[in-house]
Order: C-alpha cells, then sequence, then structure tokens
C-alpha cells in the first residue's frame, strides 16, 4: 500500500504465509519502481503486526477496546482506518446513552452495547474474508486462482459493493451457485499448478 505525506511517500508491504521472505518483497518493490524512486532516499524502516484477529475479550469492567486495538483490521484487505473510526464512534454513542448524557456512571453491560451492535453489523464481513485468506492466501497457485476468479464482472460487483458499504451485500442466487462452481474449478486447476510447480523444483 501507498500513503503520500506532505514531503515523503510511505510505503508499505504485508504478508501472511511467507513472513520470513518480507525482506525480499520489499527488494523485488523497489526494483520494479526504480524509475519512479530515482534520487529518493530510504528515511525510516519500520514494521509493525497488523492486529487482524479481532480480541477475544474487547470490554472488561469499564474499558473498552476499539479500532486496532480491538483487532478490528480486515483479512485480504487489511483495512483497518475505516473500523476503528466507526467502533470508536460507535462505542462513545454507546456510552453517552447508557450515561444519560453523563448523569449515571456506566459498567461493563452498557459497553457490551456497542459490541452486540459491531458485531451484529459487521461480523459476517469479517468471517467471509477470513474465509477467503485460508482458502486463497495460503500458496501461490491457489492465490492465482483467486486472481482468475475476480476476472469475472459479478466478483467485481460483489467485491465494489461490498467494500463500497463495508459490509457482505447478498447477491444472486444463481450467480453464487455460478461463483461456487468456477471457484472449485479454479481451485483445482491451482492445485494442478501447485503439483507442476512442486516437479519442477524438485
Amino acid at each position: 500500500w501507498v500513503f503520500p505525506k506532505c514531503d515523503h511517500v510511505a510505503v508499505g508491504t504485508g504478508t501472511v504465509t511467507h513472513k520470513g521472505e518480507i525482506k525480499k518483497f520489499q527488494a523485488a518493490t523497489r526494483l520494479r519502481a526504480r524509475d519512479k524512486i530515482e534520487g529518493g532516499k530510504i528515511i525510516r524502516v519500520e514494521a509493525h503486526p497488523i492486529p487482524e484477529h479481532p480480541r477475544p475479550r474487547r470490554v472488561l469492567d469499564r474499558v473498552a477496546l476499539v479500532g486496532d486495538a480491538a483487532g478490528y483490521v480486515t483479512k485480504c484487505s487489511g483495512e483497518g482506518i475505516y473500523f476503528a473510526a466507526k467502533s470508536g464512534r460507535m462505542c462513545a454513542e454507546a456510552i453517552v446513552e447508557a450515561s444519560e448524557n453523563g448523569k449515571r456512571m456506566i459498567d461493563e453491560s452498557d459497553l457490551r452495547r456497542y459490541l452486540k451492535k459491531f458485531d451484529d453489523m459487521y461480523w459476517p464481513t469479517y468471517k467471509v474474508l477470513d474465509v477467503l485468506q485460508k482458502v486463497f492466501y495460503r500458496s501461490n497457485p491457489a492465490r492465482e486462482a483467486f486472481v482468475e476468479m475476480c476476472a469475472d464482472k459479478y466478483v467485481q460487483k460483489m467485491t465494489f459493493d461490498s467494500y463500497l458499504y463495508k459490509k457482505v451485500v447478498p447477491g444472486n442466487p444463481i450467480d453464487d451457485l455460478k461463483l461456487a462452481v468456477n471457484t472449485i474449478g479454479s481451485l483445482i486447476r491451482a492445485n494442478a499448478l501447485r503439483r507442476e510447480m512442486q516437479k519442477i523444483t524438485l
């Protein structure tokens, strides 16, 4: 990902399954972008774990976790800014409502209202992206299958709408069935490709 700043650019690279090879990925990125970054210099290199696993306990007594602290980064996309802001706002609204605008002290049960509302609204999104990551991010052939699947217009529409609204949007049952069949076909081809690649490397 790339975040333009006032006088520099922050470039990030991430990996799920090949953490030990992240420096190779970064070197490859610099190589591909060498014409655009010629004359520039690296100001700082830093690393952070991405909290993409919602914490099992996000509320305790009168303390509630939101955003990255709660582990609200989505898998596959790495989206976190929206859910950080949204969870913070939902938690604040729950506090204001439960405290009757500051007239009473809140407790854990009041904060759990925020959790229930957030989970009801966004938990399906996290689960779907978790499944996608487990299925398609486990190997290079599986990622190739994912790329092949994303060429489908229906997949593109569903992805765009879901990303736009930050929710898993309902699809057309017939198109969903076709997508399931095509996905299985892509995975079968990916597994066949993986076996061929293993023969080459052995």
